[in-house]
């Protein structure tokens, strides 16, 4: 029985991704392991440090699928780490060849690099979602650009804007994001060859070459020293994660809110049965904004033992480490699993423009005060204009009256405007500010 819902035959498909899930499974690893190994073999017959037809028979017969892993797993439960176990396996697989195996690494060397590849793999996941769901909200900001609904600010009408607008804002977040990723690569994709201590000693003079040759071999970044316990690369990964899980968790929020009977303004698609209630034939459930908020609780969490995780000890941790083997692919397969939600909801998404303006007339015109005041100002001053629109306000919603009646009979406001004007600056599509135009700058289109 899983204790994790991204191992759950039932869970993990509705949390994670399969694409995912399969850049860090165990035979994944593994097979990252065997790859580096090899790699490494290769580079040191190159400078003339093995045998080249011990490299050549290494890269034939290192076969990760020739191991045994249920002997793996019973001797790194011993070791406490998979790659002397995993030696012991590839050594007789490749013969007396199999003796220059590992030659010169360190078990965190070939961990370090193989986590890095599978970042790197990982990471051309999440950008490709990214740019779908880019392309998702570019859409959803073009179609909506002019389509009025309500602001909202401390959970309150505030004043109208656009929900082309509100697409954009999210838009924003996603933009950044992909900037960050680009920004991100280089800092991270850089792997992991010191030795023991990370000096590469038992190399000799010639350790160096072999580190620079490795990551040319694997389309690695060479680091300038060995970052065993600087750790900063993949913590910084984790907290990207976390800052797209981030962003997903606020969109699903907006849209969870938006879907409720009170609003009614937006819906995740329809798939019969989806969202359905054991009990209650009615409901339609927020299920895809609910597993994305729910990931951006989770990764945040990982984001933050990440950061316990980069205070280590000397040269190598005592147990640090052993945090990220969690926390890495945990954070990626949730934050994949976001994501998938996110473009299946938002691709789908159904938006009741209707419903938008009524909500934008609930309150029968107050969502627009400001734009009285500001109309006002010139011909009485602005605070003056303030305590004049407050007192009408005050006076609509006690009496559950328009503000433009209220004002068409205020002596303060007669004379000043007519009712032309105050039905003009009463009309919350009139006020919608530079609302329209921001989409087009963050389209690109203006």
């Amino acid at each position: 029985m899983p204790v994790s819902v991204l191992e759950s035959s039932l869970f993990k498909d509705m949390f994670g991704s399969a694409a995912m899930r399969a850049v860090f499974d165990d035979q994944a690893t593994v097979q990252r392991y065997v790859e580096v190994e090899i790699a490494l073999a290769r580079v040191q017959a190159r400078l003339g440090i093995i045998p080249a037809d011990a490299a050549r028979t290494i890269a034939e017969r290192a076969d990760a699928a020739a191991l045994d892993l249920a002997k793996l797993k019973a001797e790194t439960e011993i070791v406490g780490y998979p790659i002397l176990p995993l030696v012991h396996q590839l050594a007789p697989l490749c013969g007396p060849a199999g003796e220059y195996l590992h030659w010169g690494a360190t078990t965190q060397d070939i961990m370090d690099t193989a986590t890095v590849l599978q970042v790197r793999q990982a990471l051309e996941l999440i950008e490709a979602d990214l740019a779908a769901l880019d392309a998702t909200l570019d859409g959803l900001a073009e179609r909506y650009r002019d389509t009025p609904m309500a602001g909202r600010t401390h959970l309150q009408h505030a004043l109208p804007v656009t929900f082309g607008y509100k697409a954009a804002v999210w838009l924003l977040m996603i933009r950044r994001h992909r900037e960050r990723l680009a920004q991100l690569r280089p800092r991270v994709l850089v792997g992991q060859f010191g030795g023991a201590a990370g000096t590469l000693a038992s190399l000799g003079e010639q350790g160096l070459a072999v580190q620079q040759a490795l990551m040319q071999e694997l389309g690695l970044a060479c680091p300038p020293v060995s970052w065993h316990v600087a750790r900063d690369g993949l913590v910084e990964t984790v907290q990207f994660l976390a800052l797209v899980a981030g962003s997903l968790g606020k969109i699903a929020l907006d849209v969870m809110l938006m879907m409720t009977n009170e609003l009614g303004e937006a819906f995740e698609p329809f798939v019969k049965g989806r969202g359905a209630s054991s009990t209650m034939p009615q409901k339609r459930n927020p299920i895809s904004c609910e597993l994305m908020w729910s990931a951006s609780k989770t990764v945040r969490q990982h984001a933050g033992l990440m950061l316990d995780a980069m205070v280590q000890d000397f040269e190598r941790a005592t147990g640090p480490w052993h945090l990220e083997w969690s926390a890495v692919p945990e954070a990626f397969v949730l934050t994949a699993g976001s994501l998938r939600q996110a473009c299946f909801m938002l691709d789908g998404l159904e938006v009741d423009t209707g419903r938008m303006a009524r909500n934008l007339d609930l309150s029968g015109g107050l969502i627009v005060a400001e734009a009285v005041m500001m109309g006002l100002a010139p011909h009485i001053g602005r605070q003056t204009a303030h305590d004049v629109v407050y007192d009408a306000c005050r006076q609509a919603s006690l009496s559950q009256c328009r503000l433009a009646d209220v004002l068409a009979e205020d002596p303060r406001v007669l004379g000043r405007l007519d009712a032309a004007s105050i039905e003009r600056l009463c009309d919350p599509a009139n006020y919608l500010g530079s609302a329209p135009r921001m989409v087009d700058r963050m389209r690109g289109t203006s």
